[in-house]
């Protein structure tokens, strides 16, 4: 089975396709159980609301497999709101996540002097040097970014990468087979491309 990008109605899946499709993977867009439990990648790009993905996932079957996909050992890509239904909760409509990592997604602040929401390039401070999802790519690299809510998790040793935009935010999570990144590696030009040829290679 191909890369799969899970299909849950949910965002830019035409874009995350068209980039990977031109680094050569074989790759699909699917919303069916047993594609995504059969993938031998699995990609979950999304933006929109919390509530409105896990719902989306429920609608399609789409939990169990997922979850069960998690635990596989199997490469897995969130992206944007597929970072942020990881966890437990979000205070984006006082929705349940998957839980898999502890801790809660949390709207950025106007308070804190910044824009919400948190648009355009912004660079990543790297707290994990030695990812293969990272090969090439340097501290301080910019990436493109577009959301309001943000990741806090308890664990802070899953935490690959940072961002600074009125807090200091995980912008890059990794845990075994999980990796996820907040900001859009195919929207982010020649870096973003550089990161997904990896996520291609693990």
């Amino acid at each position: 089975m191909p890369v799969v990008i899970a299909d849950y109605g949910m965002g830019n899946l035409a874009s995350v396709y068209n980039a990977l499709n031109f680094l050569g993977a074989n790759v699909k867009i699917s919303e069916s159980p047993s594609d995504i439990e059969k993938a031998d990648k699995l990609v979950l790009p999304g933006v929109g609301a919390f509530k409105d993905a896990i719902l989306g996932l429920k609608k399609r079957g789409l939990l169990g497999p997922l979850t069960k996909f998690l635990s596989s050992g199997k490469a897995y890509l969130g992206i944007c709101l597929g970072l942020q239904i990881l966890f437990e909760a979000s205070e984006e409509g006082n929705a349940l996540g998957l839980g898999i990592f502890k801790g809660k997604v949390k709207r950025f602040r106007k308070e804190d002097g910044v824009k919400v929401p948190h648009i355009g390039w912004n660079s990543i401070k790297l707290k994990a040097y030695n990812l293969k999802l990272t090969a090439g790519i340097k501290d301080g690299s910019y990436f493109y970014f577009d959301h309001s809510y943000y990741a806090e998790p308890d664990d802070k040793s899953v935490v690959a990468a940072t961002t600074d935009y009125g807090v200091n935010f995980a912008s890059m999570l990794h845990k075994d087979n999980i990796y996820a990144v907040q900001f859009h590696p195919e929207k982010s030009q020649e870096l973003g491309l550089k990161l997904l040829k990896n996520f291609i290679k693990l």
